[in-house]
């Protein structure tokens, strides 16, 4: 594996490891059980900051298909509708999440998952990729962070 890449969001670094792929609704994706695991990035963790309560609308086995509303996350910033990054079915969320999100504020790669899908991950974009798609809409996020402060 090589080394994680790390997009600076001003003085924060937001590591982004190469041995998965991305969303671009800021969720990471890493090959498990027959199908995918998802999380957030450390990009969405820095702009989410803390995670109170995660709510999904779905069970485990539903089918699913790309960008449908899957639940809801409330942060110390705002409440925000989840959306599937792939088109596929629910394999299982992580339970432990349900009692306390708090894992995905410290451990966001790691015991922080979110849930686990089959599918295609062809829409998913490498490091590199999703690195540059960033780099692309930094300055946009940087204006709608400044406008709500």
């Amino acid at each position: 594996m090589s080394e994680p890449l790390t997009f600076m969001m001003g003085k924060f670094a937001a590591v982004l490891p190469t041995d998965r792929r991305y969303a671009r609704n800021h969720m990471w994706c890493l090959s498990s059980n027959g199908g995918f695991r998802f999380g957030f990035t450390a990009y969405a963790v820095r702009l989410m900051q803390d995670v109170y309560f995660l709510d999904w609308e779905v069970n485990a086995g539903d089918a699913v298909a790309l960008k449908q509303k899957i639940g809801h996350i409330e942060t110390s910033k705002a409440m925000s509708d989840l959306f599937a990054p792939i088109a596929g079915t629910l394999a299982q969320f992580n339970p432990e999440l349900l009692n306390d999100p708090s894992a995905i504020n410290v451990d966001m790669y790691g015991n922080g998952w979110l849930f686990e899908m089959t599918g295609a991950d062809a829409d998913m974009l490498s490091a590199e990729e999703y690195f540059s798609f960033l780099e692309a809409g930094w300055e946009k996020t940087q204006n709608m962070l400044k406008g709500h402060m």
